[in-house]
């Protein structure tokens, strides 16, 4: 590792030579680290290859101009064997689907790949290649794709499955040759095909019982699946204690307007439920989400912060996120808003800020673009202090009380395990927290947005 934490790459190609290096553009934020990786191994004659949920066709033109030979799009399981086979000769590159390439000054689009069918048939991934990387939550995966559709969100299609007894398998594999313990399972809506999902839940159950492990599974769920408490019981019992549940937005009068069902009242109840049945609850926000044209809705930025920190108090989330809405590429939401100018210029605020901690467009008004920064730091910086520090202290001082519940000892160690972590990680969240200030102080970020902001101005005048 180099002094600034990341990878080596002179001594990584120095011990392991490459001829074909793979780029994940899966957050757009690691984009601009990416070129400038890849552009070191092109400098070395090595091939270079990138895909990822950032890669669309407004962007292809970028990529291939910033040492990227070639952009697969879409999945990449099919393309990059059949590319691989084409750069040692047995393919012609253009029988490749799914990737696009220079060919003299020409971009090049082959046809589009058709979605994957059989994910039962897929190898399962060797984590053992990863040599230089400790890894304690293994990302593990049952269905791909999201029917919800959501305009800010890359993840579209008709979801692709595998089968409950692949993803054990999954589970299993891990297990027994990383003893690994800690699993997400990234499927982006945990729940989906109700009755195969309490299945999986229960043949992971008996699995940990016939080999006496205890394993510790993430979720991204819903939060109206807290109504089916079958389903929650399940997941309980296959060792799933945390859940992650995207709260859009708590305000009543935003709600309405984005025509949302859900009042913030019903909110807290279905949270109450899975607090009920013992789930961590990991709240994620977005703060400031544009409106459509011609939504009657307005709220200034101090209403707002004390409406969303009223609600993560009454919820008694164990952990939040909160974020500013980020408009990825190929996104409705990125075509709305270039459509109505408000996106700022990519010289001026680059891809590297596009992690939703940083304005990216022109808010909806009263709120200007620095009001709606302050606001999240202001939320984030409420729920993670250094106080936390002596509450972890006065948690363990208290740890032999838990000899009142020995009638339940079970119940006991959940009662104080919650908030002994909690406590932790809210300490944590706050080392983390102020070295992110500390980063953005030296990044000049408000001189760039000022930029940005002149350059629009000239622009419309």
């Amino acid at each position: 590792r180099l002094i600034s934490g990341g990878a080596d790459h002179e001594f990584l190609q120095n011990q392991r030579p490459c001829d074909v290096a793979g780029f994940y553009g899966g957050l757009t934020s690691t984009i601009p680290r990416l070129y400038e990786v890849a552009r070191f191994y092109k400098d070395k004659g090595v091939v270079t290859v990138a895909g990822g949920q950032h890669f669309c066709k407004e962007n292809i033109k970028e990529a291939l101009s910033s040492g990227i030979d070639y952009v697969v799009i879409g999945e990449g399981e099919e393309a990059i064997k059949e590319l691989l086979w084409a750069l040692e000769g047995k393919l012609d590159i253009s029988e490749v689907k799914g990737i696009a390439y220079l060919s003299g000054d020409k971009i090049v689009f082959t046809p589009g790949r058709e979605p994957l069918k059989d994910f039962d048939s897929l190898p399962l991934p060797d984590f053992s290649l990863v040599r230089y990387a400790k890894i304690k939550l293994y990302p593990v995966e049952r269905i791909r794709s999201c029917g919800m559709n959501c305009e800010f969100c890359t993840v579209k299609g008709k979801p692709m499955r595998s089968s409950p007894e692949r993803l054990l398998e999954r589970i299993s594999f891990l297990l027994e040759t990383r003893d690994a313990r800690h699993f997400f399972i990234v499927d982006d809506l945990f729940g989906q095909e109700r009755d195969e999902t309490i299945r999986f839940c229960n043949i992971l159950r008996d699995y940990q019982k016939d080999t006496q492990r205890r394993l510790d599974l993430t979720v991204q769920i819903r939060l109206d699946k807290a109504g089916d408490t079958e389903l929650l019981s399940a997941m309980r019992h296959a060792g799933i204690n945390t859940v992650a549940i995207g709260f859009e937005s708590p305000i009543e009068e935003e709600l309405k307007a984005m025509n949302k069902r859900l009042e913030p009242e019903d909110m807290l109840s279905f949270v109450k439920i899975f607090r009920k049945f013992g789930f961590l609850i990991h709240g994620m926000f977005i703060f400031g989400y544009p409106l459509k044209e011609g939504v009657s809705f307005s709220m200034s930025s101090e209403e707002r912060v004390k409406r969303l920190k009223k609600f993560i108090r009454k919820a008694r989330l164990d952990t939040i996120q909160v974020l500013l809405p980020v408009p990825l590429p190929g996104t409705e939401l990125r075509q709305r808003l270039e459509a109505q100018d408000r996106i700022y210029p990519i010289q001026d605020v680059g891809w590297e800020y596009y992690d939703g901690n940083f304005p990216l467009f022109e808010p909806d008004k009263p709120m200007s673009a620095e009001d709606a920064q302050f606001s999240i730091r202001k939320i984030m910086s409420k729920f993670y202090q250094f106080k936390y520090m002596f509450m972890i202290g006065l948690n363990i001082f208290f740890f032999p009380s838990l000899v009142f519940f020995l009638h339940d000892i079970k119940a006991g160690w959940r009662i104080w395990y919650r908030s002994w972590r909690n406590y932790l990680i809210r300490f944590g969240g706050w080392i983390i927290f102020r070295k992110w200030i500390a980063n953005f102080k030296k990044d000049k970020f408000s001189e760039k947005l000022k930029q940005a902001k002149a350059r629009k101005a000239m622009r419309i005048n």
